[in-house]
């Protein structure tokens, strides 16, 4: 498939209704006007997204959603005083509003000492702005396609066992977007994007004894997506792997998450980590760079340049270049994630995370070719493998952890029977420090990829 740009297609080619070049001229009109109306600084952002929704339950359509939104931001600095307004109308008397909006909100806001665009030394240059990373994949399919393919996973689903009684429905979505960017410190640039799921949710059982489960699938490219069947398939696997799940006595055990949950983990990490947890003081690790936070075999790589990355870009939301780089190496924090406003609050120089993490892989030096989850299983030995967590549960502040879980008892490396309505608790601090395997079943949630991760200690509160 040939990968539209969006700079020289519009409309049916694309998908878009606006090319990049009147987004150009949009942004430029709004920087043009905030300069004239005296502005110090100004930065704008002209964006469009449109996709297709569609879900069916027990093989009958339920839903067809087709999206299309537009928007123009206006960021406008007056000294250290900051306003920013929006507008999904683009004609130029709405666009002077907009602006002329932004520019009363700064005049009536207090001076931060630290607002400001970032400065012109951490700016992207042009060339690096237009770096491909084959992000754009648009998927050209008819509501009708999609229902086929929705009505296919679930069908698959529920072939794959008697007890598959019921379903909270398929869906596929197909969506894309693009954007143009700039300021009055030099920064222009832009890019298209697109990203495409099929998901699905069997219930198996009946009376008392049900259980519902899930899978997915998304990715940039369709043709990166797995197999309806395979979709559908095991996602009754794992519902039905669920039935006559029992409740245990609470205890202190080994824990191993598995992969899409440990992803939440390293989300804390980033949370924690994160400028503006930072300044606030609202993170259970302060002042850690250059500490011990993981054990010694645990790596975090940050790589923006992933091709087809769902974490990928080449520059971050204020026009900053990125770079890969090392966050943690042999456990020890070498980088924060800073925005050019959350390292001003600490001293210290933006990251070019202004947005959030780039694509974070969480890696083991001990792990080997094939730690699959049977191999981490065996390293449980006797403990409880998670697959589902409720609830938020997590104190940023003090980093104490409690949520709500179920998966299964594991014994002497083999899964025992199912569990459910139990509590795992214990402190971020002490969870990462007990990382004792890493697996080498990797799975990217998001911009996270991190295989099953298994934790020394944790408490299990169950009846």
């Amino acid at each position: 498939m040939n990968k539209p740009d969006p700079r020289a297609h519009t409309g049916a080619d694309s998908g878009f209704s606006y090319s990049r070049d009147t987004f150009e001229e949009l942004v430029d009109a709004a920087l043009a006007h905030a300069k004239k109306l005296g502005a110090t600084d100004a930065g704008a952002e002209a964006s469009e997204g449109c996709g297709l929704s569609v879900s069916v339950r027990k093989g009958e359509l339920e839903n067809v959603e087709r999206n299309r939104d537009k928007s123009l931001g206006v960021t406008v600095y007056l000294g250290q005083r900051r306003g920013n307004a929006s507008t999904s109308d683009f004609s130029r008397a709405a666009i002077e509003q907009t602006v002329q909006a932004a520019y009363d909100i700064a005049r009536f806001t207090a001076e931060d000492p630290v607002a400001g665009l970032p400065d012109a030394e951490d700016i992207v240059r042009h060339d690096e702005a237009g770096r491909e990373l084959d992000l754009f994949h648009p998927w050209a399919i008819r509501s009708e396609e999609a229902a086929e393919l929705a009505r296919a996973t679930e069908a698959a689903a529920f072939q794959t066992d008697k007890r598959i009684t019921n379903s909270e429905g398929a869906a596929v979505s197909a969506q894309q977007s693009h954007f143009f960017s700039a300021h009055t410190r030099g920064f222009r640039g832009g890019y298209a994007s697109s990203r495409h799921s099929i998901s699905v949710s069997p219930i198996a059982g009946k009376g008392e004894d049900m259980q519902r489960d899930y899978w997915y699938s998304s990715h940039r490219h369709p043709e990166d997506l797995a197999l309806p069947e395979a979709i559908g398939r095991y996602a009754a696997e794992r519902a039905l792997s669920r039935l006559k799940a029992r409740k245990i006595s609470t205890r202190e055990v080994p824990v191993l998450f598995e992969s899409p949950l440990a992803a939440g983990l390293m989300g804390a990490l980033v949370q924690a980590l994160s400028g503006g947890a930072l300044y606030r003081k609202s993170s259970f690790l302060l002042d850690s760079l250059g500490t011990q936070v993981l054990p010694g075999h645990i790596d975090v790589l940050e790589d923006p340049f992933l091709l087809r990355g769902k974490g990928s870009s080449p520059f971050d939301e204020e026009g900053v270049r990125v770079q890969a780089r090392s966050i943690i190496e042999a456990g020890r924090v070498q980088g924060y994630f800073l925005s050019s406003y959350s390292a001003r609050k600490l001293g210290m120089k933006t990251t070019g995370n202004a947005g959030g993490s780039h694509n974070l892989i969480l890696s083991s030096r001990q792990t080997q070719p094939g730690d699959d989850l049977d191999a981490m299983l065996q390293k449980l030995g006797t403990g409880l493998f998670v697959t589902e967590l409720m609830g938020q549960g997590v104190n940023y502040v003090t980093g104490d952890y409690s949520r709500g879980a179920s998966g299964y008892w594991v014994e002497k490396g083999r899964i025992a029977y199912p569990v459910q309505e139990i509590t795992i608790a214990g402190n971020m601090k002490d969870m990462l420090m007990g990382i004792t395997a890493v697996g080498a079943d990797a799975y990217n949630y998001g911009a996270k990829t991190v295989g099953s991760i298994l934790i020394n200690r944790m408490k299990v509160a169950g009846s």
